[in-house]
């Protein structure tokens, strides 16, 4: 994406983030209603001078509101787990995967990505049923591991590093997948990303995800991480309007063994059909 397409789309989504009109930015900026318009829609950029008080208004940086981001990312523990030579999350492939063959069959070019793809196994399942796959993670030794499971396999993903935190789906996809990863987005920007998701998302495509939900009766996890974070009770069913349609819409709970420790979960479950732009 060029760059100044990309402010045009970051600048959108912030304000959109922030409750915020194109007017009411422009109060502020002292400007009018239809300069913050040519701007997000790539038809120019705030003077220089006018970039920290934009940057105030959106609660956000200079830096990140030009789509700057250091090199410098959110340590995970799973960096250095992921560098082991074994496959930390083994090779057996979640129900809600399956549902993708049978809900979206590749009968035509199918394409998919997977946000927070960890060492690559569902990425590289679909990719073995014929699913064009792009996937990412934000720990380096994960992707890695994918790109050589799917050589060992003999079938190509693209496989890239990111941070579910600052990437910017820059196409449509027919489905976005997003498993055991969304307890990574704060309260606070988890409207932004979701919308994101859904607005990369074709009509008649798919949204799979699931997300942990805090429950009183159940102990965290032993390897939960501190940049993680509970999503309330049917909060992520929420996110969908009438423009969509629940596939699967369940909560469960669920064993769990990682950290060499015997855990439960609870996890709300959701695939959405797009059926109509808002």
């Amino acid at each position: 994406m060029k760059k100044g397409v990309e402010f045009a789309f970051h600048l959108k989504n912030l304000r959109k983030e922030n409750k915020l009109t194109q007017k009411e930015i422009a109060m502020e900026l002292m400007i009018s209603p239809q300069a913050v318009s040519r701007w997000e829609h790539g038809q120019g950029r705030p003077d220089l001078e006018m970039l920290p008080k934009l940057a105030a208004i959106l609660k956000i940086d200079v830096n990140t509101l030009l789509g700057y981001h250091s090199e410098m990312s959110r340590v995970t523990q799973y960096e250095d787990i992921y560098k082991q030579e074994e496959y930390y999350w083994g090779y057996e492939i979640q129900e809600i995967a399956r549902e993708v063959l049978r809900l979206m069959p590749p009968i035509r070019p199918i394409r998919i990505l997977e946000i927070g793809c960890g060492e690559g196994q569902a990425a590289v399942f679909f990719a073995r049923n014929g699913y064009i796959v792009s996937a990412f993670d934000i720990a380096e030794a994960g992707i890695a591991k994918g790109k050589n499971l799917a050589e060992s396999v003999g079938v190509e993903g693209n496989f890239f590093r990111a941070d579910l935190l600052k990437y910017h789906i820059e196409q449509e996809y027919d489905v976005i997948y997003a498993s055991n990863i969304l307890q990574y987005i704060p309260p606070a920007k988890r409207s932004y990303i979701m919308s994101e998701i859904k607005e990369h998302t074709a009509i008649n495509g798919l949204n799979v995800c699931n997300t942990f939900v805090k429950k009183n009766f159940i102990d965290t996890a032993p390897d939960w991480e501190n940049s993680e974070y509970y999503w309330d009770t049917a909060e992520l069913f929420v996110q969908y309007d009438e423009n969509w349609k629940f596939e699967l819409m369940k909560e469960e709970c669920i064993d769990g063994n990682s950290a060499g420790i015997a855990h439960k979960h609870c996890v709300d479950v959701m695939i959405a059909r797009k059926i109509a732009t808002p």
